[in-house]
């Protein structure tokens, strides 16, 4: 399989995953995204929710920056139609030279239902569906003909088995190695972007703590629960925030040396880029020094 540029200049790299750059003033020119460019990571992942539009979001990442990818993580495919989004993604890397990855995803029921006023069903046909339309989607601009990059979110076989067969890629999210390893054994041509949470240093106090605010939200969303009971967690272990074991599974504690060997295992596994998603102390301000300490453990810069 031939990747389109943006996602093969991800292979073998790591990247960034957040939405820290969310607690700023938007603006088209440095910012979060640029100092993620400086320490030499290699794409910026950034979700779409409860926050900003994702491609004007994209298109202001991407002019902050110069050679670092902006991938989305994923865009609502509720959010708008699949012409919209093929021609977007088609604009963006057009003038932006193939720096951008379409991340789609299915998103979960509360941000269909409760935040967009749509009817969250048959998630997995809703994408099939989604994906088609792209393919056949017409544009009459310039860059008609414009390769890009599109991946979808997949944590259950059957999204993951959708992404190898109309997607160039998946995203997974709130995994472990073992699963990296399964989706690996599904999908085994297909690009695999693994997002992995992270706290640097700390006691195991704070570890908790953070791995639990983190979590908060998550073990309310039946998605995740599914692919959790998959992965052999029960009931038990989602309590709001997440149980113990569930804290030690999703997130990765300890020193550079601990981070550099789960990124490692990911990659052993199958993953062809994986992408930290600090957990700082303070959730009003972006873990720069966090990033910092990681890249140079990584030799990025």
């Amino acid at each position: 399989m031939t990747l389109p540029a943006s996602l093969a200049a991800l292979n073998g790299t790591v990247g960034i995953w957040t939405s820290a750059h969310e607690l700023d003033a938007p603006s088209p020119h440095g910012g979060l995204a640029a100092a993620v460019e400086a320490l030499g990571y290699r794409a910026f992942w950034f979700p779409e929710s409860w926050g900003r539009e994702s491609f004007t979001s994209a298109s202001l990442l991407l002019n902050a920056t110069s050679e670092l990818t902006i991938a989305t993580g994923i865009t609502n495919i509720w959010g708008r139609d699949a012409v919209a989004s093929v021609n977007a993604a088609r604009t963006l890397n057009a003038a932006y030279h193939d720096r951008f990855v379409l991340g789609l995803g299915v998103s979960h029921q509360p941000l269909v239902e409760r935040l967009r006023g749509q009817v969250y069903e048959t998630p997995l046909a809703h994408m099939r569906a989604y994906l088609e339309a792209m393919t056949k989607a017409p544009m009459t601009a310039p860059e008609k003909e414009q390769p890009y990059a599109r991946v979808i979110a997949a944590l259950g076989p059957k999204m993951v088995a959708l992404g190898a067969e109309l997607a160039d890629g998946v995203h997974t999210y709130l995994v472990d190695v073992e699963h990296t390893a399964t989706t690996r054994a599904i999908a085994p041509d297909t690009f695999i972007a693994v997002e992995q949470a992270v706290v640097l240093g700390g006691d195991r106090d704070e570890f908790l703590q953070r791995a639990h605010r983190h979590l908060d939200h998550y073990t309310g969303l039946e998605n995740y629960r599914a692919n959790w009971r998959r992965m052999g967690f029960t009931n038990e272990d989602f309590v709001r925030g997440g149980s113990d074991r569930l804290c030690d599974a999703m997130v990765v504690h300890g020193d550079e040396a601990a981070i550099l060997e789960r990124i490692a295992a990911h990659q052993a596994a199958g993953a062809n880029h994986v992408c930290l998603q600090f957990l700082g102390g303070d959730v009003t301000a972006a873990p720069l020094e966090d990033m910092t300490r990681v890249a140079a453990a990584l030799t990025l810069h």
